[in-house]
């Protein structure tokens, strides 16, 4: 018995034996033990907290959860360090004081990171942006293909690979194409000259754009007459297409069919010309 308790004394004794790490910091086996014991607690409360919510959410939420909740382990492990360290006696303000310059100097290097993680919380709670959606930011067009807390995966037209970082969407201009639908409305322009006949023009616009397999024809496409410019009347033909990812393929056929269309008519595509006149002109001129 008497060696029993002598075991268990030692076993006492190192475990409140103190390590010391310069003069301000200091632990025990014992609080190193303790602090283990309350990050596998945290571990599964966290772990049983996520299945419950879980249970609650759609195949898509839970995606926006998970990057969501991702982040706020991190928070809480953190909080949960700062208070087992302060329950167990180990001076945190020596722990800060020590490590103040590293801490400015990390926090210098993470603001756009931290920055990029605030922005990813904000799209994944107000759904601002969806996987499958189209964007343009900054006159880069891609489809969303993934979602992060930090970052934003879209491809281009292109077929290349748009990685963007989530506070662009908060500090630049964001255009997103199919917030209200999968349906957008484009434009084709072109300008015909002054000796064409304005009724003629619509209407080989409005036929070409009834061919062509690609545009809507409810809403129906409609001509717009734009202006009287400096050398040519100026159209605009406007169209509904579903295929917004690959307008600018439908824009390329249009125009095609419509240099082609208006060719069989007669009907001339100015270009700007200018008339110079020589106040004095040369003799090879005369």
């Amino acid at each position: 018995m008497s060696k029993i308790l002598e075991i268990i004394h030692k076993i006492s004794e190192w475990l409140n034996y103190t390590f010391k790490i310069g003069e301000n910091i200091s632990f025990t086996p014992k609080s190193v033990l303790i602090l283990i014991l309350v990050f596998f607690v945290t571990y599964i409360l966290l772990k049983l907290f996520r299945k419950i919510i879980y249970r609650t959410l759609s195949d898509d939420a839970r995606v926006k959860f998970k990057s969501i909740f991702s982040f706020l382990n991190y928070f809480i492990y953190l909080i949960v360090i700062l208070i087992t360290f302060d329950n167990i006696g180990l001076d945190v303000t020596a722990i800060f004081a020590a490590s103040a310059a590293l801490l400015v100097g990390v926090g210098l290097a993470l603001q756009t990171f931290i920055q990029d993680i605030i922005s990813g919380i904000f799209i994944l709670v107000d759904q601002s942006v969806h996987v499958g959606d189209i964007i343009e930011v900054d006159g880069q067009v891609g489809m969303v293909e993934n979602i992060k807390l930090r970052t934003t995966r879209a491809v281009t037209r292109e077929n290349k690979v748009l990685i963007i970082p989530n506070h662009k969407f908060l500090t630049s201009i964001l255009f997103n194409w199919t917030e209200n639908g999968i349906i957008t409305k484009e434009y084709v322009e072109v300008g015909v000259s002054y000796a064409s006949n304005p009724e003629e023009v619509t209407q080989i616009l409005l036929q070409k754009a009834a061919e062509h397999k690609d545009i809507l024809q409810d809403p129906e496409p409609n001509v717009l007459f734009k202006d009287f410019g400096d050398s040519a009347l100026v159209f605009q033909l406007y169209f509904a297409t579903n295929s917004s990812f690959v307008s600018n393929i439908v824009k390329s056929d249009l125009r095609y069919k419509i240099f082609q269309a208006f060719s069989e008519a007669g009907i001339e595509i100015p270009f700007p010309q200018r008339t110079l006149s020589f106040l004095n002109p040369p003799k090879a001129l005369q």
